[in-house]
């Protein structure tokens, strides 16, 4: 019987896990589990909770939390290969952190932490350029989330509880020892992605790996609020709604021209935050970065204050104007 992986990308989300899984993946001496995001360590076992957000119970039936479905994922590995999966919510999610350890405690855990601001907004963003958030101010979004939370929205919708990473890896380092543990910065995979590339594979005991870029990450186009956005939105939240009693892959057919349509037009450059709404959005944060530099051992101060942040697509673009 398969063995659970040898080795998890925890998170966090938006912070460039889908890329790192893209550019991992590529690697012959590594085995990473062809459906990206099982997610079987939040529920263990047991169907995932019944979520109550915009999309919730759509995206609960692509869980994968029966252990054989799960171990599954890993039978294709050659013999001593590492074996591992993405699950960009095991960082935040406490359950996740403990039967991981009881499953494999020798398994090892890479975590790229974003800019806690940079990544709610981009959240927010994802969610709202889906036609599934339906405020159009992040700052307001985030001032709602504890009444969500208390409603049963996934966690996808905790714009601000995902980016506590202090809190999130003193436990991590709870129940592993550091030296099992490898913390990386967005910023290193968007300024430096090829020699965090080759850090992470001898994190995990591999050769450099043999590719020549990290994929770009998950990109929108920027869509504008307006009768137009406001109707195919409404829309597409109800259609994920009646999506639940059908197939994943119905809605995922259905959806896509929505979607296409809502986002038609769009600007592919976001609006920047303003220094106001970051400091709004900064300040809950604070007590918990100063927390994750004393359990890390590292500066994050570059974090306290207003800038502009980077992705994957300004990278480039300014790479581009420069050639």
């Amino acid at each position: 019987m398969p063995l659970p992986p040898d080795f998890f990308l925890i998170g966090a989300p938006k912070a460039g896990t889908s890329a790192l899984h893209s550019a991992l993946a590529r690697h012959p001496g590594l085995h990473l589990s062809p459906i990206k995001e099982p997610k079987y360590y939040l529920c263990g076992d047991s169907p995932p909770p019944a979520y109550k957000g915009p999309g919730d119970a759509h995206s609960n039936q692509e869980w994968v939390w029966q252990r054989g479905r799960y171990l599954d994922l890993f039978a294709g590995a050659p013999d001593g290969v590492p074996r591992g999966e993405s699950t960009p919510f095991y960082l935040y999610n406490r359950d996740a952190r403990r039967r991981i350890a009881v499953d494999n405690p020798d398994a090892k855990l890479v975590a790229v932490l974003r800019d806690p601001v940079d990544r709610a907004y981009s959240n927010w963003m994802h969610l709202w350029m889906d036609g599934l958030e339906p405020v159009a101010d992040v700052v307001e979004a985030v001032r709602r989330e504890p009444a969500r939370l208390d409603a049963g929205w996934a966690p996808f919708w905790h714009y601000q509880g995902l980016g506590m990473y202090g809190r999130q890896v003193a436990d991590l380092l709870d129940h592993f020892p550091r030296e099992q543990v490898l913390l990386l910065r967005y910023k290193q995979l968007v300024d430096e992605p090829l020699a965090t590339l080759d850090r992470v594979c001898t994190f995990l005991g591999v050769t450099s790996a043999p590719v020549d870029e990290v994929p770009q990450d998950n990109s929108r186009r920027f869509v504008q609020q307006g009768p137009r956005t406001k109707a195919l939105s409404s829309v597409i939240r109800t259609g994920a709604t009646v999506a639940q009693f059908f197939p994943p892959e119905v809605w995922r057919k259905v959806s896509k021209p929505l979607v296409d349509q809502l986002q038609r037009g769009g600007d592919p450059s976001r609006p920047r935050l303003t220094p106001e709404q970051r400091e709004t959005l900064l300040e809950p944060h604070l007590p918990d970065i100063e927390l994750l530099e004393r359990v890390s051992g590292e500066s994050f101060a570059d974090w306290k204050g207003y800038r502009d942040g980077g992705t994957f697509g300004s990278r480039r673009a300014k790479e581009g104007a420069g050639a």
